[in-house]
């Protein structure tokens, strides 16, 4: 995926991430909050060597001896031999290891300097423990660590206290700021991981740009979607000023600069599945077309479940069945409709066999004598996944036009009616995708275009 692609997984998941993200604050925030808070004192050490009346170089000499026991001093500060003593003089009732945990030392590098760190619930019992530790460490030194000396004489190695441990006042932990933001960052990191998940096995088409990873064919346009599409089919009369209107029109222009030097524009429009918005689509297209003069003829070539009487509000008990049998003739089937130069042939009689008589001669004799006298032919056929009614036609016309349904609509569906297609030697003209969302990163651009926001209602 490129880089467009993970912003509009992001954008189309932004709900998820700011769930997932107030979550995960919420979550750091209560372990914080639960967590028993721990107090920290600390108690300063300066290690020094005694160097009374010695040269320079003898300082120098001993400040470096005393630089490199610190480093022993920090190691021996949570042995027992320091902590055993703590323990008796506190009363604590915990063993050497328990009160080690509790316990740290360190030193700055190059530095004399030994800090001597305890940790406890209790802010007072913290600064006792550092203190004593430290008092402890000395009296090891000074009687058990040092080498043997003569009687009276004073130990080489001097531990002074230069801080006392002071009782804090605020807790050294929890942090609940920290705890926050790396709740947060996590619940933000597990949004990401789930919204790119989702759109992974997310198989189905949500915008123009998934099209492109299943047909190379051009997209002739996006439909916007519209929850009273069942209520107002033909929006293109019905609200001509819609932005729904205004994908319709654009799907006009597109289709006409398609194989613009063969002649007679004749399409099948169909779709991989039912419900994809074909039919709706076909009537639209059929309107836009003529209200720009053209002469337009609307078949319904679904001879199974037609639709375009019923949206066009025309009488269907006449139709292409009816002429394919030899009953009426062509052009006493036809019906005007509008004011401009729109015709419409519907459905007719269900017949048992609409595959045969959709392949069959008279239904080129249909065709091209429709073909003689307008200048676009548009015919509504059923999905191609169902039966082989579109495939039939392709043939016979300049070519299909493919509806897909965002969200809706699989890819592995529409791969199979591009192959199915491509099998019976019908062309892919290009691809239409209705329902798409008006807002959002799927949304197409006429959501927002200037006269958009004119009240559809009207």
């Amino acid at each position: 995926m490129e880089l467009r692609d993970y912003v509009r997984i992001l954008h189309r998941n932004w709900i998820l991430l700011l769930v997932l993200l107030i979550v995960g604050a919420g979550a750091g925030a209560a372990v914080g909050f639960t967590t028993p808070p721990k107090y920290q004192s600390s108690t300063q050490i300066y290690v020094s060597v005694r160097t009374d009346g010695a040269a320079t170089g003898d300082l120098v000499q001993g400040t470096t001896f005393a630089r490199q026991v610190v480093s022993s001093y920090v190691e021996v500060a949570t042995t027992g031999l320091v902590l055993d003593p703590v323990i008796d003089e506190l009363g604590l009732d915990v063993t050497a290891p328990t009160l080690a945990s509790k316990v740290s030392a360190s030193s700055a590098l190059n530095t004399v300097i030994l800090t001597i760190s305890a940790t406890d619930g209790d802010a007072e019992m913290a600064a006792k423990v550092a203190d004593a530790v430290a008092a402890s460490l000395i009296n090891a030194v000074e009687t058990t660590l040092e080498p043997p000396r003569t009687e009276g004489a004073e130990s080489a190695v001097q531990l002074r206290v230069v801080q006392s441990a002071q009782v804090p006042s605020t807790p050294a932990s929890p942090n609940i700021p920290l705890f926050i933001v790396m709740g947060a960052l996590l619940g933000l990191a597990a949004g990401v991981g789930v919204a790119v998940i989702r759109t992974v096995l997310d198989t189905r088409i949500h915008s123009l740009s998934d099209i492109e990873h299943v047909t190379d064919r051009p997209m002739l346009g996006g439909i916007a979607f519209d929850p009273d599409a069942q209520k107002r089919p033909l929006i293109v009369h019905a609200d001509p000023r819609s932005p729904r209107s205004e994908s319709f029109r654009t799907l006009r222009t597109n289709l006409q600069f398609v194989n613009v030097d063969e002649g007679v524009r004749s399409f099948v429009v169909t779709s991989s599945g039912p419900g994809e918005g074909k039919s709706t689509t076909t009537a639209n297209l059929a309107i836009a077309l003529a209200q720009l003069g053209a002469r337009v003829a609307l078949i319904d070539g679904d001879l199974r479940l037609p639709r375009v009487a019923q949206y066009m509000d025309v009488d269907g008990t006449i139709g292409l069945t009816d002429v394919l049998v030899g009953r009426v003739e062509l052009a006493d089937a036809l019906q005007k409709w509008g004011t401009g130069k729109l015709f419409v042939l519907p459905a007719g009689t269900v017949p048992p066999n609409p595959s045969e008589l959709l392949g069959s001669a008279a239904m080129d004799h249909v065709l091209e004598s429709l073909a003689k006298h307008f200048d676009y032919v548009l015919v509504d056929a059923p999905p191609l996944l169902l039966v082989t009614d579109a495939a039939l036609i392709a043939k016979k016309t300049r070519g299909a036009i493919m509806v897909a349904a965002s969200g809706k609509t699989k890819k592995q569906q529409l791969q199979a009616a591009v192959r199915t297609l491509e099998t019976a030697g019908g062309p892919l003209v290009g691809v239409v995708v209705t329902m798409l969302p008006s807002k959002g990163p799927d949304s197409y651009g006429y959501g927002s275009y200037g006269y958009g926001a004119v009240d559809t209602e009207q």
